[in-house]
Order: C-alpha cells, then sequence, then structure tokens
C-alpha cells in the first residue's frame, strides 16, 4: 500500500471555536510545538486521544490566516513570497495530520474514529478554501505564465508547475456555481470515505471465522491455533478459536486448513465481510461515492473519474492504463486455465471427487508446489524469524546497496508496544532518518501494508525523514519465535522499499519529496526492492534456522527459487482483477445512474476473460479500501505498472553486475532521492535507456515460453 504526505491532504474550512479552553490547550498539547525529540518524533509520550481535535482545529486556522495573507498580499508575486512561502504554512497542521492517520490506520479506537468522522470533511473543506481561493490562483497563476522570466532552477520550476496544476485540478478555473457544486461533492465524498473505512474496519474484525471446535482447524501448526485461541480469549470467547480477517479476499490459513468446510466457511466470511446487510455493509457507500467522483469529473470535462484523476500519472491516460492491462490478459488466462487442470487433477488424486472452488485454490497449489519441488511452507518457516530478517536481510540488503547502517532506539516512544524503532545512518556515518516497524495484526489496525511519513524531509523546513512500515503478521503466542511467511518476508522486503523512497530524499520543498509522486511510479522503489529477498548473498545472511543457527540448505533455497514462479496465473490474475474491476467503477460517466453494487461487479468480472470464478480480485468491491478510501481510486493499476519498472530495472541490474555498491549508488542518485523533481517518463529512461519493457515482468512470472523451460 503505498504512502504519502500529504496524506487525507489537507485542510478544513469550518472552524470551531475554542474559546475559554485555547489558553488550557496551549500549555498542554503537544502539538502546539515541534517536537523536542529527536528528528522531531512524534511525542507519542505525551500525546492523548484528546489532543487531536484541538490540534486539527488550531492548525487549521493558522493554516488558513497564513494561506489569507499570503493571498492578500500587496506586493506583486514572486516566487518566494507566494509558492515558498505556501511550501512554509501550515506546519502545526503537517505535524497532527502526519501523526493522526498515522496513528489511526494502525491503532484506532473509539475516540479516534470520532476525530475522523469529525475532521475528515474539515480536512476537504480546509483543502477547497485554500486550492478555490481566487486571488491566490491569480498570483500563481501569473507566476506560471511568466515562468520562463523567473530564473528558476530545474526543482523551483517543477515546483511552480506542480502548484499551477493543482490549483486547475482541484478547480481553479471553474465558474462559480461550478465550484459551489464541487464543494458539496467534496464534503460528501469526505463523509463517505470516512464511514466507509470505518465500516470495513469493523466488518473486518466482526467477519472473523469463530469456530467451536480445535478439530475444524485441522491442517494449522500448533502455533496457529494457538494464535487463533488467543484471539477467542481477548474477544472473550471462551472455549473457542478465532481466524481474524485480512484485507484481502484469500485468508493465510486456507493453505492449510484441512476440513474443507472449514475453508469454505473462512472464504465466505471474507468474500461477505461487507455484504451482510447490518451497519457495516459497505455496498450503498461504495456505489455512492463512483457516482459522485464520475459527477465530480464531469465538472471539469473529463468522460470519468479515471480519466480526471490520471492527468499526473505517468501513464497519463485510462487508454494507457488499460491497453497495458490487456497485454497481460492472455498469459495470464491461459495460465489460469492450465493451473486450474492440474489443481484439478490434484483434488481428485487425493481421493475426493468435488469440483475445485476458490477456497480449494490456495491449499492444493501449495500441495502441488509441494509435490512438484518437494516445497512446504512449513520447512520455510523456521528459517524466517521475524527480527532476523529485518536486521539481517532488509537491513543488509540496504546496506550492500546503499551503504546505510542501522541502530534500534529504545528511548523513541512509541504508539503500541509491539512497535520497533531504529536511526539510520548514511553512508558516510551522518544521520539520515529515523524509521518504525509496526508488523503484527490487531483489530484496531486497517488491513494491509504500508509506508509513510511521521516527518517529511526538506531542506527548506530542515527536516529529516521519520517514517513507519505497517504490516498486519499473525503475532506469534507467548514463549513462541516469530516466525514469518516467505510473502511476509516479500512484504517487508517491499515496504522497506518504499522506506528507502523516503530515507533518500534529499528536496528543498516538501511538496516534492520523496514518494510525494505519481501512484503508478511510486510502488516501482518498493516492487524493486523486492527482487533482494532472493538474492543469494541477501538470503544466505539471513536465512538462518532460528533454533540452530544454521544456513538454508542450498536444496531448499534451489527449491525456493524453482517455485517462484509457480501459480502465477493465479498470482497475478488476482491482481489483474482487481485493477480492471476498479478501472470500471472509475470508468462510469456522470450520467450513469447509481449501480447496484453486485450486478456491476458480476457483470465487470464477467468480461475481464479470466478465471474470475476460481481466481476472485485481490479485493472484492465492497472491501477495497485502496480505491474507496486510500487513494488508490482508478490506481490499482498501479501496482502492474511499477512491476513492469521495477523488472525493467532489476534485468538492468543482472546485466550490470547485480548487488553492487556502484548500481545501488547509480539507483539512488537517479530514482530514489529524486522524489518529483522531474517528470517520470524521462527519470526512468535516463535509468533503464528507453521506454519500459513489459517482457522482462512477464518473464519473472514465469508468463513467457523461456522462462518456462
Amino acid at each position: 500500500m503505498t504512502s504519502n504526505l500529504w496524506i487525507r491532504a489537507a485542510f478544513a474550512l469550518s472552524m470551531v471555536s475554542l474559546a475559554g479552553t485555547e489558553a488550557q490547550a496551549a500549555a498542554t498539547n503537544p502539538f502546539f510545538t515541534a517536537s523536542t525529540l529527536p528528528y522531531q518524533a512524534p511525542r507519542f509520550d505525551l500525546i492523548k486521544d484528546s489532543d487531536y481535535a484541538p490540534a486539527f482545529e488550531r492548525g487549521m486556522a493558522d493554516h488558513l490566516r497564513e494561506i489569507t495573507a499570503i493571498a492578500n498580499n500587496k506586493a506583486a508575486p514572486t516566487f518566494d513570497n507566494t509558492i515558498v512561502a505556501m511550501e512554509k504554512a501550515g506546519r502545526l497542521l503537517d505535524r497532527v495530520q502526519e501523526t493522526f492517520f498515522g496513528v489511526y490506520q494502525a491503532n484506532s479506537d473509539a475516540e479516534l474514529d470520532k476525530v475522523e468522522s469529525r475532521e475528515a470533511p474539515r480536512l476537504s473543506q480546509h483543502e477547497d478554501e485554500i486550492y478555490l481561493n481566487e486571488r491566490l490562483f491569480a498570483r500563481v497563476k501569473k507566476l506560471h505564465d511568466t515562468r520562463d522570466s523567473l530564473n528558476l532552477n530545474a526543482e523551483q520550476a517543477q515546483l511552480l508547475d506542480v502548484y499551477y496544476q493543482q490549483f486547475v485540478h482541484a478547480g481553479a478555473e471553474l465558474s462559480k456555481a461550478d465550484k459551489v457544486k464541487l464543494r458539496a461533492i467534496n464534503t460528501k465524498l469526505a463523509n463517505l470515505e470516512s464511514v466507509y473505512q470505518q465500516k470495513l474496519i469493523a466488518a473486518a474484525k466482526d467477519g472473523a471465522l469463530v469456530v467451536d471446535s480445535k478439530d475444524a482447524l485441522a491442517g494449522l501448526d500448533d502455533g496457529a491455533i494457538a494464535s487463533a485461541q488467543k484471539d477467542a480469549e481477548s474477544r472473550k470467547l471462551t472455549g473457542k478459536w478465532v481466524l481474524p480477517l485480512q484485507n484481502t479476499t484469500q485468508q493465510p490459513a486456507l493453505e492449510n486448513l484441512s476440513k474443507r468446510e472449514t475453508r469454505q466457511a473462512l472464504f465466505e466470511q471474507s468474500w461477505n465481510r461487507a455484504e451482510k446487510g447490518d451497519k457495516n455493509d459497505t455496498r450503498a457507500t461504495i456505489s455512492e461515492l463512483a457516482q459522485l467522483r464520475a459527477q465530480k469529473a464531469a465538472l471539469f470535462g473529463y468522460p470519468s473519474f479515471a480519466a480526471y484523476t490520471l492527468y499526473d500519472q505517468m501513464a497519463k491516460t485510462p487508454e494507457a492504463a488499460e491497453d497495458f492491462m490487456q497485454k497481460l490478459v492472455p498469459a495470464v488466462a491461459a495460465e489460469q486455465k492450465r493451473e486450474g487442470a492440474v489443481l484439478q487433477d490434484a483434488i481428485h488424486r487425493d481421493g475426493e471427487n468435488f469440483t475445485l472452488k476458490p477456497w480449494d485454490w490456495n491449499r492444493y497449489a501449495e500441495q502441488v508446489r509441494h509435490e512438484k519441488y518437494a516445497l512446504n511452507q512449513d520447512d520455510v518457516k523456521p528459517y524466517f524469524e521475524l527480527k532476523t530478517v529485518l536486521t539481517d536481510g532488509v537491513f543488509f540488503a540496504a546496506n550492500q546497496l546503499y551503504g546505510v547502517t542501522f541502530k534500534q532506539r529504545t528511548d523513541i516512544p512509541v504508539y503500541n508496544p509491539d512497535v520497533m524503532v531504529f536511526e539510520v545512518f548514511d553512508k558516510d556515518g551522518s544521520q539520515l532518518g529515523l524509521m518504525y516497524f509496526d508488523y503484527f495484526k490487531r483489530d484496531t489496525k486497517s488491513g494491509g501494508a504500508w509506508m509513510s511519513n511521521f516527518v517529511g524531509q526538506s531542506t527548506l523546513l530542515g527536516t529529516k525523514p521519520v517514517i513507519y512500515n505497517v504490516a498486519n503478521f499473525t503475532k506469534a503466542a507467548p514463549g513462541q519465535p516469530q516466525l514469518i511467511t516467505s510473502d511476509d518476508v516479500t512484504t517487508m522486503f517491499h515496504e522497506f522499499g518504499h522506506a528507502l523512497h523516503g530515507l533518500f530524499a534529499s528536496q528543498t520543498y516538501p511538496t516534492l519529496s520523496g514518494t510525494n509522486v505519481a501512484r503508478d511510479f511510486v510502488e516501482f522503489p518498493s516492487q524493486f526492492n523486492e527482487n533482494w529477498a532472493l538474492d543469494p548473498k541477501v538470503l544466505s545472511h539471513y536465512a538462518r534456522h532460528y533454533k540452530t543457527g544454521a544456513p538454508m540448505p542450498q536444496e531448499l533455497v534451489n527449491k525456493i527459487k524453482k517455485a517462484a514462479k509457480f501459480n502465477q496465473g493465479y498470482d497475478l490474475g488476482e491482481i489483474v482483477a482487481a485493477a480492471e474491476l476498479d478501472m470500471k467503477w472509475h470508468a462510469l460517466p456522470a450520467s450513469a445512474p447509481r449501480q447496484d453494487a453486485d450486478k456491476f461487479e458480476a457483470n465487470a468480472l464477467n468480461s475481464m476473460g479470466l478465471d474470475v470464478a476460481n481466481v476472485p480480485p485481490r479485493y472484492r468491491s465492497s472491501y477495497f479500501l485502496h480505491i474507496w478510501s486510500n487513494g488508490y481510486s482508478a490506481g490499482y493499476y498501479a501496482y502492474l505498472w511499477t512491476e513492469m519498472l521495477d523488472q525493467d530495472v532489476f534485468a538492468w541490474f543482472t546485466q550490470h553486475g547485480g548487488l553492487t555498491r556502484e548500481n545501488g549508488q547509480r539507483f539512488r542518485d537517479m530514482i530514489l532521492s529524486r522524489g518529483h523533481t522531474m517528470d517520470y517518463g524521462p527519470m526512468f529512461e535516463a535509468f533503464y535507456g528507453k521506454a519500459p519493457d513489459i517482457e522482462p515482468m512477464l518473464a519473472h512470472r514465469g508468463l513467457t515460453a523461456d522462462s518456462q523451460k
């Protein structure tokens, strides 16, 4: 999942008077002054839930005064008194929103739900107040119209262009009547997105599978069963076992559960989590969101929200994104058909007569994997102890490529006891940034995995990056080793790839810094970093048996690598299906009536040419958090697009010596440290030497004739 410096981006109009409580709040609210901790890290030792709302309100008020002063400045507009002044404005608001949304997504509670419900529409209104300020836009436009005479350096010219585009895209050139309509739509969207996220968190919690008998969990190992018992105890369900839901359609336990009725029950709990006709049902909410987004796009003259939102992406248009995805479909569909036949045969060889269903796929895929490659995840997990993977794998690869080093800090306060903090040092020993790692699943956390900043990098503001990685791994029962799956290992490398993109930021201006890039570029560094998980030098450094310290046997390593291209019809197909589903929701014109979510989804899936009956989308419409609340609307294709970019670059690395400091430095200098200081196409082509090429991606997935040999 992805990171944004301006997550929830910005800012609210309507202010609530704090009157008599203002002076008292000022004396106690930790947000009202910059943190004195290293790197201005959040004061989690002081922050209370009750601090957020007053900080939001004062932050928005302060920011609005600063913006109004810029807009009303009687002096002629200059880059410094307009653009730089806006970059410096809103420091308190940045502090509170970066901290709040980081904690809210990872460690929410009822009080934070109330804060989010209250502040989300205000932030949307405040964003409108800024971008629809006619005097402010007149200053920006004047600068943009005369930019060739301003003697700007490359980063300044890019910043001016980005600001101008953002103002236009936010409605600065709309008529007064359309601006009124836009404000109303934006407020409704913010409210609905907040409602959706809260419903989904509750639906996932309530959707956990509860079983009355340990026998129903046959096939799970002792650690997983103990964890299920602990989850039941935490919910005060004595004598029961609970399998919590992760955010994806498929659930990890489906690989191992031997009782088919339990597998089916778990899958159906996942598939129907937000479609139960109760207060957490999201179907009406997403249908209204889709309609409002289409109406918003129409105000700007776009045929769909997809066309509206892709204006600043690398792909540029929905047609380009669709054309790219359609190139994947034939190879994926053929592989799905082949894989499905193999799994059906495995079912029959197992003495069963049932027809393959989606809740059977992962179990029998794992069985075939074991038969074909003699590889079982239970054989692999003892070599993947979480802390060792982090320090001797993720950190080691970063050191070998970029020269950075890490030191754990136990003196930095955290928002949950499970969180680990590390200080990061550059190749010359200088301080680079601070990293938080929050890896374990809990009911108060949104599903999935992501990276973002508590503090963004900017030489203008004198700030270094404070970054967090969040995931949803199953926590081991007390006294048990924290072993993780190979997928979890990949997730750790992925999210740390985002972190490197943020840590290596070297921009003057916060708007252009680090991971503040297009969705179909931001996943490129993270997916590229996944490649090092199986690099021989890296793997041998971290894949050690948690009891003996013995390295993973080469025979097992070979099996892992051979099996890596197995089941790719499924793995890639579920992502393509989700991306197509996203694009179809956001291709609706404003004239379309509000959709019946189930009928729309069924029609969309049936039109894809993929085996969606057995390989359902990674996210169903009703629990597709990425596109309804996390900023990936019409952008889920980005995971596929950036996989193309990352495999192109990894092919370049392979051709030039692989894991070397020289190669790492080149990648850092030309990609990871550039932020949004230039257009993405030229940035990528400067490194790769040509336009993106889909063939390395298909070969990596084993979907070309040569790669299957």
